[in-house]
């Protein structure tokens, strides 16, 4: 195993990549391919040795995608079996739910005792070369989950408070990519043409030129065309002054914006879709393909991808958006669009994977952070949102 060891100079010193890291996961939104790369460059911008992203969907299948330098250890992770006895993983989501942020480190998981003496820590994570990770969960799609974990050298401190915050950050342009990266992995888009594969995804996408002009859109995002969301005059635009308002700003920013305002926070555009009784929840994706092949030359006028999803009737919140416009933790918020939607905490807390203890304590800090008190003013508040 020691040809497996990551050797303390095979890690590029710290530098301020946040800009190149974020550029690098636009790059892999529409190109699923490009993750590994992806991952690599969000590791490099720690200084840290890789990263790996694990998915998993509503029907119980899953996936992962690692960097490069992870390999080595992802392969004896899994013919090893030591996912048996990897407490990150068992341990994330309870302790990640009643978590006050949503990036979380070891410390958050097993104790100091824990580190110096489980099998995990001792034998696979040292025997790579490895030692504390960062992780953070994002929700690129309600019926998918996806957790980001970025793992450093055995040679490093342990992650700061501002670097998990960071992380958080990072993590929500993860969860703005995949809003089309998810769905493309899903549909094996790489063994499609990337027409075909916008096809065949279950949302609505249209490439934008830098004037707005649709210059593609999918069959989904053709049937969410109506009174809400319009192309008028080639363009994609909205009937609402506010939501034509925030579409084009939104656009422009991908278009003209430097690459440090495209890495700022990403926000959706919620367009009113009164045919639906509910609204249209628009994503930017800035997009800057490189190179020549058939992927970029079908993106070579695009500056943006609109990814539109759709309000779905008596269907529980968007937790991104819940948590977006309540300031809730992601795991706040997926509890809170459960329990809004009518579950029970117990019922809740068991599709969420915690136990109905963790759900309750998590519903109050969810009552404090929305002004409510009880079950039915939550669902009350999430319906006259109406964040579905």
């Amino acid at each position: 195993m020691s040809g497996d060891i990551i050797p303390r100079d095979a890690v590029p010193p710290p530098r301020d990549g946040f800009v190149a890291a974020v550029e690098a996961i636009y790059d892999a939104a529409a190109v699923p391919e490009r993750w590994p790369q992806a991952l690599q460059e969000i590791a490099d911008s720690f200084g840290d040795v890789g990263a790996i992203m694990i998915y998993q969907r509503e029907d119980g299948g899953f996936g992962s995608i690692c960097s490069p330098r992870l390999e080595a250890a992802q392969r004896d992770y899994e013919v090893g079996e030591w996912w048996r006895q990897d407490v990150r993983f068992s341990r994330s989501i309870e302790r990640g739910a009643i978590a006050r942020h949503d990036a979380v480190t070891d410390r958050d998981i097993a104790s100091p005792e824990e580190m110096r003496t489980l099998p995990f820590y001792t034998q696979f994570l040292r025997g790579h070369g490895l030692g504390w990770f960062g992780g953070v969960g994002i929700s690129p799609d309600p019926r998918v989950s996806v957790a980001l974990s970025i793992q450093r050298s055995d040679q490093k401190q342990a992650w700061t408070e501002e670097e998990l915050d960071r992380l958080s950050r990072i993590g929500r342009h993860v969860e703005n990519a995949l809003r089309l990266g998810i769905r493309l992995i899903n549909a094996e888009a790489s063994q499609l043409a990337l027409s075909d594969a916008l096809a065949r995804v279950g949302v609505g996408v249209f490439l934008l030129a830098g004037d707005a002009r649709v210059l593609f859109a999918n069959p989904a995002g053709q049937a969410l065309l109506g009174d809400g969301l319009v192309v008028a005059h080639g363009r994609l635009t909205a009937r609402s002054e506010t939501a034509r308002e925030a579409l084009q700003a939104r656009i422009a920013e991908a278009a003209f914006g430097d690459a440090v305002a495209r890495s700022g926070p990403p926000q959706p555009v919620l367009v009113p879709h009164p045919q639906r009784d509910g609204f249209l929840a628009v994503h930017i994706l800035p997009v800057r393909p490189a190179g020549g092949g058939p992927v970029e030359t079908l993106l070579a006028e695009t500056v943006a991808i609109a990814v539109v999803t759709s309000s779905e009737a008596d269907a529980p919140a968007d937790p991104a958006l819940v948590r977006d416009l309540f300031g809730l933790t992601l795991a706040e918020a997926r509890l809170a669009a459960l329990v809004g939607a009518g579950r029970p905490p117990r019922e809740a807390g068991e599709q969420l994977g915690i136990t109905e203890a963790t759900a309750r304590t998590t519903l109050k800090r969810v009552f404090q952070k929305t002004g409510t008190t009880r079950q039915s003013e939550l669902t009350a508040l999430l319906a006259r949102m109406v964040v579905r």
